[in-house]
This record gives structure tokens, sequence and C-alpha cells, in this order.
């Protein structure tokens, strides 16, 4: 399977418009129009049913002591973990692409709706929710897509790892939540006839060059 990006190439930055926050000299950050990218797939397996789309940063501090800290940065040496952005379920078989702009398009406080998505499909749960868990202003369940907001304070460039999964059943059957954790589980168990990935880079450090 190959899979490409009308919005950004591959190891290539991701443009603003599809970040959840851009850099501000006044604020140091401010809120994107978040809008996901173009995405299509091509060279299908043969029996394939129907397709999951997952995006992921694997580059989340695993501890948030000096995140967006002023006068602190979060070293690039800081163990990492997973932060799932997108987890998009059930996409038809006779779909190769999806618009940009089509599963979101602007920042919602308190998320969007779910877990159903634009056509039928079936939106997980971002892990946005966690992330605004005790903010009062922004809690909720963030159901799709939500973009890139790093923290402006770290040393590392974080990448957006977008994956698509070729399934041989029509539906990804997940076992509680449908949070990005238990969506992974119940890939690893399901019958994954091919899968393809798109990695875009991004930051909202001043100190960061990504060209």
């Amino acid at each position: 399977m190959q899979l490409t990006s009308q919005s950004f190439q591959n190891g290539q930055t991701i443009p603003g418009e599809f970040a959840f926050a851009v850099p501000d000299a006044t604020s140091r950050v401010a809120l994107s129009s978040n809008r996901n990218p173009h995405l299509a797939w091509s060279d299908v397996p043969e029996g394939a049913q129907s397709f999951v789309v997952v995006c992921h940063d694997p580059d989340v501090p695993s501890r948030g002591d000096d995140v967006n800290q002023v006068g602190r940065e979060v070293p690039a040496t800081l163990p990492r973990v997973d932060f799932f952005h997108w987890l998009l379920l059930d996409i038809p078989a006779n779909t190769s692409e999806i618009p940009a702009g089509s599963h979101s398009n602007g920042v919602m406080p308190r998320g969007k709706s779910g877990p159903v998505a634009p056509g039928g499909l079936r939106h997980a749960m971002n892990d946005y929710t966690g992330w605004f868990a005790s903010d009062e202003q922004m809690k909720g369940d963030y159901y799709g897509y939500d973009g890139p907001c790093p923290p402006w304070n770290d040393a590392l460039v974080h990448r957006y790892v977008f994956t698509v999964y070729a399934l041989a059943t029509p539906t990804l059957e997940v076992t509680g939540p449908l949070s990005g954790a238990n969506v992974r589980a119940a890939l690893e168990s399901a019958q994954v006839l091919g899968q393809a990935c798109l990695t875009g880079r991004y930051s909202l450090n001043p100190a960061i060059s990504l060209d």
C-alpha cells in the first residue's frame, strides 16, 4: 500500500492550517484552523473490506514538569509516549481518499461530537480528551481529528504518523471505550491485510528551524 497527501510531503513540515495551534509572537501560541489533512491511498490488497486511519504523535513528553513553563526547556532526551490525534474507523472499501477539512475545520472547545463521523464512519476519541480533562473551559470528549500542539518549549521536533490499515472485515471490533489504546489493541488482533504510513513534522518552539 501507499499513503500520500496533497497537504504535506512525507518527512516534511505539516502546514499550520492542519495544526491545533500555531506560533504567536505575543502569546507564544494561538489556536489554528485545525483542519484534517488530505489523505489518499493506493495499491490496496485484494480482499480489503474496510480501512482504518490512525494519526499519533510518538514524541509526547512522558513527564509534564517542564511543559510550557517559562524559563525551562523540555529536553530532547526525555522519554516519550504516544498521543493519538485521529482514529477514523469503518471507512468503506470503495473509498481511497479523505478530503482536507472534511472531518475537522476549527478548534471546538469541549470537543467534537461522536462517534458517528461524516458519511456514517466512526470516530474514536483522541487524547485531547485526557489532556483537557482538568480544564474547565476545554474539557469534554474529543472525537475525530485534532491536530498538532506540541509544547512550545520542547527541544524535540514532533513527528505525526498517519497510518492507513486495510482490513479483511467491514468493521473493526473494539472492546471498551473508543480510545486510542483500545483501537490499537483491536488492530493488533484484527485481520490487517496491509498498511501504509505518512509522517509529518511540527514544532511550536521558536528556537527550532523546520526548514
